[in-house]
């Protein structure tokens, strides 16, 4: 895994991986350990994206690529106050697209079975992702590769496991000390 070269103590994270996986619950949690906001990238999403998906149907790359632009942007524009976006960042070119705007952004892959991401995504009452999409996720889900900044969590544990070992991994990436108690 690359490390970021940064002096900046104010990361930019996208927390990916398919639905289920914990981006947003996480995401939040990482952001408060690392003193920095958090945006849920679905909220970026324009109201025709999030339609298609509330109706079990997938999106096409061409409704993706100005939802990524917006997600790259969000990023770019917290350079100097850190920031951590949950994004599914499925693909390679998905996390390139996003890379275009910051381009020492880190992704936090939080990576499961589908059998723990079934269980997750069963137990949600409040999100507009059906669990019948989660095959096709799982299906278009490119793993992190070597050159890319990035981290690999496995969510079969607690949430307090799972942020202890993201927050670990992120500060480590971004050659960041841990905060001072």
């Amino acid at each position: 895994m690359p490390v970021v070269k940064s002096e900046d103590p104010h990361p930019l994270v996208v927390v990916m991986g398919v639905s289920g996986s914990g981006k947003s619950t996480i995401g939040v949690l990482v952001a408060d350990a690392l003193g920095v906001g958090f945006v849920d990238g679905d909220s970026l999403h324009p109201i025709a994206n999030v339609t298609k998906m509330a109706a079990g149907t997938a999106l096409t790359d061409d409704d993706r690529w100005p939802w990524l632009a917006v997600v790259g942007r969000t990023l770019a524009d917290a350079a100097t106050s850190g920031l951590v976006v949950a994004c599914s960042a499925l693909r390679r070119v998905y996390r390139d697209a996003i890379r275009e705007e910051v381009p020492d952004v880190i992704f936090l892959h939080l990576d499961g079975t589908r059998d723990v991401l079934s269980r997750r995504m069963e137990g949600r009452t409040d999100h507009f992702m059906p669990t019948t999409l989660l095959d096709s996720q799982l299906a278009t889900l490119e793993r992190l590769q070597s050159d890319e900044n990035g981290v690999v969590v496995d969510i079969d544990a607690s949430v307090e496991q799972i942020v202890a070992v993201a927050v670990a991994d992120v500060r480590a990436a971004f050659s960041l000390a841990p905060p001072r108690v």
